[in-house]
C-alpha cells in the first residue's frame, strides 16, 4: 500500500497529503531501501524513454547517421519544445531523410509557456516537433529506415521496431514479455506496465551497466552519458529534470514520467524510483530532493548552489500573490535489511 509521502499544508492545517511508493535497489536487484508497495505495477510512461532509445546505439544505427551526443539526449527526453530542441528534431529528421509529417506523436503547444506564447503571436500553429516526444518518435523512425522497415505504423505494438524494444525492455527490467502490462502512451506508441522496483532495478543497471547483459553495456555508458551532457536536451528551462541532474554533473542519470514517476540511477550505488499514488507531478521534486538528502547524494550546499530550495519545500501562492501554504515531505527511508 503506498504511503504518504508529501502534505500540502495551507497555513497549518493539512490540506492535502500525497501518497506514494518508493524503491531503490542496486545493479545487482537487491532492494536497499524501500516505502509504500515496491511490487506495485504501474506504467513507466515517458522514465522509460532512456530504454527504448538504446536499440539506436547497440543496433548501429546512431552510428550510420553520426548522430550526435545531443541528438541522442533529446531522443530520451520529454522536451519543452523550445527552439533549442525543435533545432536538434529537425537535424535528426534531415539527417535520416524524412520531414515532420513522418512523426505519428501528435501535437500539442509547447511545454515552454514563452514559446507557446511566442508561436501564438506569430500566427505560427505548433508541429509534430514541439510534442515532447519528438525525440523518441526520431529515434523510432531512425530504426525504421536502418533495417529497411515500415515507416507508417511503427508505432503499433505489432511493429518490428516495438518488438524489438519491448526485448530490450523485458532484458533489462527481467520483467517477461508476457508480465509487462501494454497500454498506449500520450503519444501514441505503447507504453510498459511494470513493478516499481523493476524499474529502479532498470536504472540502476543504466547507472552501472557492467550488470548488463554485454550487448546492452556500451549503449547504456553512451545514452546516460549524453543525458548528463546535455540535461536541457531531456527537459527544457526550469524543468526539475534538467534543474536537478545541472546539480552534480555526472553523479546520476534522472528521467520523468507522466502521472508522477520518476527515476534516478545512481552511478557507483543505486537505482531510485518514485511513484506518486495520484499521479500528481508537483509532489516529484520535494520527494526526490529528500530521497537525495537522506542518502547522502546531494547535500545542502548543491542545493544552494543550484538554487533547488525552491523545489524543496514548494510555497503555495494564491492568486494576490501572497504565500498561504508550503508542500512539505515528510517521510525517512529505512534500510531493508
Amino acid at each position: 500500500m503506498a504511503k504518504a509521502l508529501v502534505y500540502m499544508y495551507r497555513n497549518k492545517l493539512v490540506e492535502s497529503i500525497h501518497r506514494g511508493d518508493v524503491a531503490i535497489v542496486n545493479e545487482n536487484g537487491k532492494d536497499l531501501y524501500k516505502y509504500g508497495d515496491i511490487n506495485k505495477i504501474t506504467y513507466w510512461r515517458s522514465a522509460a524513454k532512456p530504454f527504448q532509445t538504446l536499440p539506436l546505439i547497440f543496433t548501429g544505427t546512431a552510428q550510420k547517421y553520426s548522430f550526435t551526443e545531443k541528438e541522442l539526449a533529446i531522443m530520451a527526453a520529454s522536451h519543452s519544445g523550445e527552439p533549442a530542441h525543435t533545432r536538434v528534431i529537425k537535424t535528426i529528421l534531415d539527417k535520416i531523410g524524412l520531414d515532420e509529417s513522418y512523426l505519428k506523436c501528435g501535437v500539442h503547444s509547447p511545454l515552454h509557456k514563452k514559446t507557446a506564447k511566442e508561436l501564438l503571436k506569430a500566427g505560427k500553429k505548433p508541429g509534430p516537433v514541439h510534442n515532447n516526444c519528438s525525440g523518441k518518435h526520431c529515434s523510432l523512425l531512425a530504426l525504421c529506415k536502418y533495417h529497411d522497415w515500415p515507416l507508417t505504423t511503427y508505432y503499433e505494438k505489432s511493429h518490428p521496431v516495438q518488438k524489438l524494444i519491448i526485448k530490450t525492455i523485458s532484458d533489462i527490467t527481467k520483467v517477461s514479455v508476457n508480465n509487462i502490462y501494454y497500454g498506449e502512451d500520450g503519444c501514441g506508441v505503447i507504453v510498459f506496465g511494470i513493478p516499481v522496483r523493476n524499474m529502479a532495478y532498470a536504472y540502476a543497471r543504466l547507472a552501472n551497466p557492467n550488470s548488463l547483459p554485454v550487448k546492452y553495456r556500451k549503449a547504456a555508458r553512451i545514452m546516460a552519458s549524453c543525458m548528463e551532457k546535455y540535461p536541457r536536451m531531456v527537459g527544457g528551462t526550469g524543468r526539475f529534470n534538467t534543474d536537478l541532474m545541472n546539480v552534480t554533473g555526472n553523479k546520476f542519470v534522472a528521467k520523468s514520467g507522466a502521472e508522477g514517476v520518476f527515476c534516478i540511477g545512481v552511478h557507483g550505488k543505486m537505482g531510485i524510483t518514485v511513484k506518486i499514488e495520484d499521479g500528481n507531478k508537483r509532489a516529484i521534486p520535494p520527494v526526490i530532493l529528500q530521497i537525495l538528502s537522506q542518502l547522502g547524494i546531494i547535500s545542502a550546499a548543491d542545493i544552494k548552489k543550484q538554487k533547488l530550495e525552491k523545489y524543496q519545500k514548494p510555497s503555495v501562492i494564491n492568486n494576490l500573490g501572497h504565500e498561504v501554504g508550503k508542500i512539505v515531505p515528510e517521510f525517512e527511508l529505512k534500510a531493508d535489511n
